[in-house]
Order: structure tokens, then C-alpha cells, then sequence
């Protein structure tokens, strides 16, 4: 699609100045209450506008939705410099990711990318392909046929594996023991149909006593686990490569004990739920559309045979990436990317101050019928070169863009497709939870009750 092609898809043309749509006759009460009652139907209000950017005010929280291509790549790549994650993710996450790459800002987020860039070169993450089709395997050899399968909570398990083995390199039992418990916790505290989401962290609520119960315990094993990692170094003189001995080697100054912990359980969080979440949207949708999975395992046998997948096979099976590219447009795990501007700026039309919160929302975007054919429809054949030659750059995005996507991308991406292949290879997956899914938005797009498939051997 051209350039002009794409501008005249623009909705609600505006001169600069202008203030944009808003939801709701009183937008802080009807927002707010729409917020807490049903926040997935709240942003398909936004996306049913007939406009590009869409006011709102949340619990106090000024801010704007941004559904256009055009102005996603705008903040996220062109100026994005004049953006940075802004006032809502610290005042969310600060007291424990804060000071990890998710979070950071200017210089020190650079100095931190740069150092742990090596972790997640191409030719690194090539050599975690084994371990992860190894922990796949076993995953499935703990199924029988017929068995019904609560996929989340297996693939949660599965990935937690995988990370902690291939990436952070420790006891992954023992850590899952006291992270499950925080993550569990950060989801009620992120969750924006509760009460919890909008209580200041100091407030002694039941919610925030569990939070700092959970992360006190997550914190003790946390330290035990660098304890041992720091004597070790010491002992053999012989360093690892993982991204936890990458951490540990900088200097004080650079990774003092917050900043480690803020960092490892930003990796922790977003290398472990997203793919899992991943994974058990993948296996709904294939199970639900049987003719797809039949041609997924017919590409699967004729390039591999009964052998499991390498990193190096995934660039012989298209089908296979198509799926998974389909998967994350449909259910993006990170369902939106916020920013705030750090100087008066002017997007699409309109004049928007410093103080305002952006919302681009992948959820909207990937499902905008504009860019899309059938966009609720799960249609992987839809992935052609000539659709994506004319797709707008920014209509797809599942792990953000521009300098600050997401580090671990193509470790994602080869863990699931490795994934999907291996247990493809060993299984059909056949529906028990049918659509629609109900869905809620937590740290992550995730489902509010259990997706559940029946595994046949192959």
C-alpha cells in the first residue's frame, strides 16, 4: 500500500488544534466504570469509532488511543525520541521492574541493551534449539492419548523451563515456587477490573499485602540464587554466557542488587507468560480449525519427517511461521504499548500536552478490518509476500518497534515455532474450549477461565 493509499484510510480528518473524539457524555465517570466493568469491551468501544486518535479519562488519567499505522510508527519509531514509557507503567510496575530494560529510559537503558545484546544474537539463540525441542519433547511424553490438557498452566510450565535453563541458567523448581506466586499477584494488581489497579502500592490492602508477600519470597530465593551463581565465578574463574552471568559481570555501578532483581524478573515475566500465552492461543485456534492443523503437520512431514525441528529447519517450513505470525496478530499477548510525551506534540491533528497517557493498542490495530480481510477470522494462508508488501509497517506489531522492541523477540519466536512443530509432530489437538474466549488484560492478554484440549497420539 502507498503512502497515499495509506493517509486516505485516515479516519476522522482533523486540523491541528482540534480535540479528538471521546468515549462516554461524562468521559472520567463512564470511562472509569466501563474500565472496571469490562475492559476488552471498553477498547472495541474505541475501535468501533469512526476515528484515528480517541480520547479518554480513566480514574483520573487523561490519555488518547492511537489505532492508525501511521501514528504508531510515528511514536514509536520516527520521534520517539519525544516519548518515553511514561507516569501509568511506574506507577504500575516501577517498585519492581522499574529499573529492568523494560522500564529504563535515556542512557542507562541504552548502556543495558548494549550489554545484554549478545544473550540474543541470531547465532546465540541458535544454540538453545535443542533444549527447547528436548523440554517440548518431555512435556508431551507426560501426555497420553485422550487426554483432556489445561494447556496454560503446561505451557507455562514448559517455557518457564526453557528460560531458565537456556537464558538465566538456575534451578527452575525452585524459582517457579516463589515467582508463580508474585506473577499471580502482579495480575490482580495490573488487572483493570479491579479495584486493586488504581490503590496505590502502600495502601495496606489485602491485594498489596499479598503483592510484597510474594515478592519478599521471590527476593530470598533470588539472592540465594546469585549467592551461589558469584561463589561459583569465584571457585572456577570460568564465566558463563547466560543473560544472569552477563548481568553479574557488570559492574556495581551499572547492576547494583535492585537493579538485578528489577532486571531478572523483567525477563522472568516477559520471556515466560507471553509464551506460554503464545502457545496456548496457537493450539485453541489450530484446534478449532482442523483443516489448518492438517496442513501444518502435512508441511511438518514432508520437510522433517518423524525428526524433530531445528532452528534450522524453520527456514523450510512457511506454514509454520504463518501460523504463529497469525496467532500473534490475533491474540497478542501484549495486547498495547503505552507512552507519554515528554514535550507538547501534535498527532494526528491534535495538540496533545505532556501529561497525557497513549494507549496503542495492538489489540485494535491487528483487528482493524482497514488492514485486514475478515480480521477476526484465523486465516495463516492470509501471511503472502504480496499481502505483506502492502500491509502499513505498523499494522503489525506484536512486540512493539522501533529501538525499543523487544530484546527477546527472536528467541520468541524460534521457542514457540520449535514448539508447535515438536508437539504437532506427536499429537492432534482436537477443541474442548470452543470460541469466543473470555479474555482479560492483565500484565498480559490472558484468558479468565481454563483452554482446554483433548491430545490424540499421532
Amino acid at each position: 500500500m502507498s503512502p497515499e493509499q495509506v493517509r486516505s484510510t485516515r479516519r476522522g480528518p482533523t486540523t491541528p488544534g482540534d480535540r479528538p473524539p471521546r468515549l462516554g457524555r461524562i468521559p472520567l465517570l463512564d470511562n472509569t466504570l466501563s474500565m472496571l466493568r469490562d475492559p476488552l469491551g471498553f477498547y472495541d468501544r474505541v475501535g468501533a469509532m469512526d476515528a484515528d486518535v480517541v480520547g479518554y479519562n480513566v480514574a483520573g488519567t487523561t490519555g488518547y488511543f492511537l489505532t492508525h499505522p501511521d501514528l504508531v510508527e510515528e511514536v514509536l519509531v520516527t520521534n520517539e525520541g519525544d516519548y518515553e514509557k511514561g507516569r501509568l507503567l511506574r506507577d504500575t510496575l516501577g517498585e519492581f521492574i522499574g529499573k529492568g530494560l523494560f522500564l529504563l529510559e535515556g542512557e542507562e537503558w541504552q548502556r543495558q541493551r548494549t550489554a545484554l545484546q549478545p544473550a540474543f544474537y541470531r547465532e546465540r539463540i541458535a544454540t538453545y534449539g535443542e533444549t527447547m525441542t528436548d523440554f517440548t519433547a518431555e512435556t508431551a511424553a507426560g501426555w497420553d492419548d485422550g487426554d483432556r490438557v489445561d494447556l496454560l498452566p503446561e505451557m507455562q510450565s514448559l517455557t518457564l523451563r526453557i528460560l531458565g535453563k537456556t537464558l538465566l541458567d538456575i534451578d527452575v523448581e525452585r524459582t517457579a515456587a516463589t515467582l508463580e506466586p508474585l506473577l499471580d499477584a502482579l495480575r490482580t494488581r495490573t488487572d483493570p477490573s479491579s479495584l486493586s489497579a488504581y490503590v496505590p502500592l502502600g495502601v495496606p490492602t489485602p491485594s498489596n499485602r499479598r503483592i510484597k508477600r510474594t515478592r519478599a519470597a521471590f527476593e530470598a530465593t533470588l539472592d540465594e540464587v546469585i549467592a551461589e551463581r558469584r561463589a561459583e565465578a569465584t571457585e572456577t574463574r570460568e564465566a558463563r554466557d547466560d543473560v544472569l552471568s552477563l548481568l553479574l559481570s557488570l559492574d556495581e555501578e551499572t547492576m547494583d542488587r535492585e537493579r538485578l532483581g528489577h532486571q531478572l524478573l523483567t525477563f522472568l515475566v516477559a520471556g515466560h507468560d507471553t509464551t506460554a500465552l503464545t502457545l496456548t492461543y496457537a493450539w485453541f485456534l489450530l484446534g478449532n480449525h482442523p483443516e489448518r492443523q492438517r496442513r501444518l503437520r502435512e508441511e511438518l512431514d514432508e520437510t522433517l519427517g518423524r525428526s524433530d525441528p531445528t532452528p534450522a529447519d524453520l527456514f523450510e517450513l512457511p506454514y509454520l511461521d504463518s501460523v504463529l505470525t497469525e496467532v500473534l496478530r490475533l491474540y497478542p499477548p501484549a495486547f498495547t504499548t503505552f507512552r507519554q510525551p515528554t514535550r507538547p506534540v501534535t498527532l494526528g491533528g491534535y495538540d496533545i500536552g505532556t501529561d497525557a497517557q497513549l494507549t496503542i493498542p495492538q489489540w485494535l490495530v491487528h483487528r482493524d478490518e482497514r488492514w485486514y480481510d475478515a480480521p477476526d477470522a484465523f486465516r495463516p494462508e492470509r501471511w503472502t509476500d504480496e499481502f505483506e508488501a502492502d500491509l502499513p509497517d505498523y499494522a503489525y506489531y506484536p512486540f512493539g518497534g522501533g529501538p525499543r522492541h523487544c530484546i527477546g523477540m527472536r528467541f520468541a519466536r524460534m521457542e514457540a515455532k520449535l514448539a508447535i512443530a515438536t508437539l504437532a509432530q506427536r499429537f492432534r489437538f482436537e477443541a474442548v474450549t470452543e470460541p469466543p474466549l473470555d479474555l482479560a488484560m492483565r500484565i498480559t492478554l490472558s484468558p479468565t477461565d481454563p483452554v482446554r484440549a483433548r491430545v490424540r497420539e499421532r
